[in-house]
C-alpha cells in the first residue's frame, strides 16, 4: 500500500468523536475566518458613520454570494470526489478533480471579472442602488471583479485540500486571506478615504494572498494533489461528477445571491436605513449558520470515505454525532447573540433608526439558528451518496422556490416586520423536509 494510502487510513478507523473533530474543528474555524472576513468589509465601513456607504456594501453582497455558489460548487464537489476517489485508492482521478477545481474556478473568475466590469450599470441598477448609493456601489464593485478569479479559486482550493485531510491547511489559507483583509481595511477605507472601494481592494489583495498559500500546498506540500494542465480534463464523469455533486451547495448560495437582490430591492422601499440593516444583520447572523455549517462541510470527507469504502455503519455513527454537535452549538450560538443582539448592532454603526431595524431584524433571522445545522448535514449526507438531486432542491426551495414568494406574501400581510421572518420560516419548513427526504434514501441504502 502506497504511503498515501496508510495515511488515510484513520478516516475509516480513528474513533468517530476523534475523526470528526479532526476534520471538523478546522473547518468550523475557517468558517468562522469566513464569517469574519465578511464581517469586516461592513465593520470597517460602518466606522465611517455614513450609512448611505454601508447600505452601498449591503447592495453588492449578492456579487460576493454568487462568486462562493461556484467556489462551492466546485469545492464541495471537487471535495466529494476527491474522497470518495481516496476510500477508492485511486490516486489518478484525485489529480484529475484537483487540476478541474482549479482551472475551472480561474476560468469562471474571469468571466465574473468581465460582465461585472462591462455591465457594471445595470447590475447594480438591478440590485436596487439609487442616486445616493449608486457610485459607492460602483466602487466596490469595479474593484471585488478585478479580484473575482483568486476569489473563487481561493475558497474551491480550500474544500480540496480538506478532502486531503489537511484541514489545518485549509484553515491557514482562509486565515491568511482574512488577517490581510482586517488589516488593509482600515488602511484603504479611512487612511486612504476610499470607502467602500477601499473595502474591495483589502479583499481582492486578501483572497491573492490566500490564492498564493493554496498555490504553495498544491505544488510543495499535497502528495496526491494536481496543478498539472495534462491532469485537467473534462472527461471520464469529472465535470458531471464534480458540479453535480457541487450544484447543491452553488444553487444554495446563488438563490441567496438572487433572493437577497429580491429583499433589498423591497427594503429599498421603506428607505436605505433598513437596507443597512439588513446587511449588517446578514453578516452577523453568518456566525450561527457558518459555525453548523463548518461542522457539517468539515465530516463530508468522512462521509464521502466511509461510502467509497463501503462503510455505512461509520457513515451514520458520523451522521449522528455531527448532527448532535450541530444542535448544541446552535442553541448556544443563538441564546448568545439574542442576549447581546443591541450591542452586536452597535459595533457595526452607531446611527441610531438603523440600530433599531437591525435589532429587530436579527431577531427574526436568529429563530431558525438552533436546528439550521440538520439541514446542511442531511444535505452533505445526500451529496456523499451521490444524491445530489434531493438536496438540489433542498437549496432551490429554500433560497428560490419558496422564500422569493414568501417574502412578496409576507410583505402584503404584514409590511416589513412581515418580511424579515420569511427566511425563519423557509428554513424550518426546509429542515423537516431534508429530515424526511433523507430518511427515505438511507432506508434504500
Amino acid at each position: 500500500m502506497k504511503e498515501t494510502e496508510l495515511e488515510k487510513d484513520w478516516m475509516g478507523t480513528m474513533k468517530v468523536s476523534k475523526a470528526v473533530a479532526k476534520m471538523a474543528i478546522p473547518s468550523v474555524i475557517s468558517s468562522l475566518v469566513t464569517v469574519v472576513y465578511n464581517m469586516a468589509d461592513t465593520f470597517f465601513v460602518g466606522q465611517t458613520g455614513d450609512a448611505l456607504q454601508v447600505a452601498a456594501v449591503s447592495l453588492t453582497n449578492p456579487i460576493f454570494i454568487l462568486f462562493m455558489a461556484f467556489a462551492n460548487m466546485f469545492g464541495m464537489g471537487g471535495s466529494a470526489a476527491a474522497s470518495m476517489a481516496l476510500g477508492q485508492k485511486n490516486e489518478k482521478r484525485v489529480r484529475q478533480v484537483s487540476a478541474f477545481v482549479t482551472y475551472a474556478s480561474l476560468i469562471v473568475g474571469v468571466l465574473f471579472a468581465v460582465i461585472l466590469l462591462v455591465f457594471t450599470g445595470p447590475i447594480l441598477s438591478l440590485f436596487g442602488a439609487d442616486a445616493q448609493t449608486y457610485e459607492y456601489a460602483r466602487g466596490y464593485t469595479v474593484y471585488v471583479a478585478v479580484g473575482a478569479p483568486f476569489i473563487i479559486w481561493s475558497a474551491a482550493a480550500s474544500f480540496v485540500v480538506r478532502a486531503e485531510g489537511d484541514s489545518r491547511e485549509a484553515m491557514i489559507g482562509s486565515m491568511i486571506g482574512t488577517i490581510a483583509n482586517i488589516v488593509l481595511d482600515p488602511i484603504f477605507i479611512s487612511g486612504f478615504g476610499m470607502g467602500a472601494a477601499g473595502a474591495a481592494i483589502a479583499t481582492t489583495i486578501g483572497n491573492l494572498m490566500a490564492s498564493a498559500y493554496y498555490l504553495w500546498y498544491f505544488l510543495r506540500r499535497s502528495k496526491v494533489m494536481s496543478l498539472r494542465p495534462k491532469d485537467f480534463t473534462c472527461r471520464e464523469g469529472i465535470l458531471k461528477g464534480v458540479c453535480s455533486t457541487g450544484l447543491p451547495t452553488a444553487i444554495f448560495s446563488a438563490l441567496m445571491s438572487v433572493s437577497t437582490i429580491v429583499l433589498n430591492q423591497i427594503l429599498v422601499a421603506y428607505g436605505n436605513d433598513p437596507v443597512a440593516a439588513i446587511g449588517i444583520v446578514f453578516k452577523a447572523n453568518m456566525f450561527i449558520t457558518f459555525l453548523q455549517m463548518g461542522l457539517a462541510n468539515g465530516i463530508q470527507p468522512l462521509l464521502g470515505y466511509s461510502y467509497g469504502a463501503g462503510s455505512m455503519k461509520r457513515f451514520q455513527e458520523v451522521e449522528r454525532f455531527t448532527k448532535k454537535c450541530c444542535v448544541i452549538v446552535g442553541v448556544a450560538a443563538t441564546v448568545l447573540f439574542f442576549v447581546a443582539r443591541e450591542p452586536i448592532i452597535r459595533l457595526f454603526i452607531s446611527d441610531n433608526d438603523v440600530v433599531r431595524y437591525g435589532v429587530e431584524m436579527l431577531v427574526a433571522y436568529m429563530v431558525s439558528g438552533p436546528f439550521i445545522g440538520i439541514l446542511f448535514v442531511n444535505m452533505n449526507c445526500m451529496q456523499s451518496v451521490e444524491h445530489a438531486l434531493p438536496a438540489t432542491i433542498l437549496s432551490v426551495m429554500r433560497q428560490g422556490v419558496l422564500l422569493i414568494p414568501l417574502l412578496y406574501l409576507l410583505e402584503a400581510v404584514a409590511g416589513l416586520d412581515g418580511v424579515i421572518y420569511g427566511q425563519a420560516i423557509t428554513d424550518y419548513i426546509a429542515v423537516i423536509l431534508s429530515t424526511v427526504i433523507w430518511s427515505k434514501i438511507k432506508r434504500k441504502l
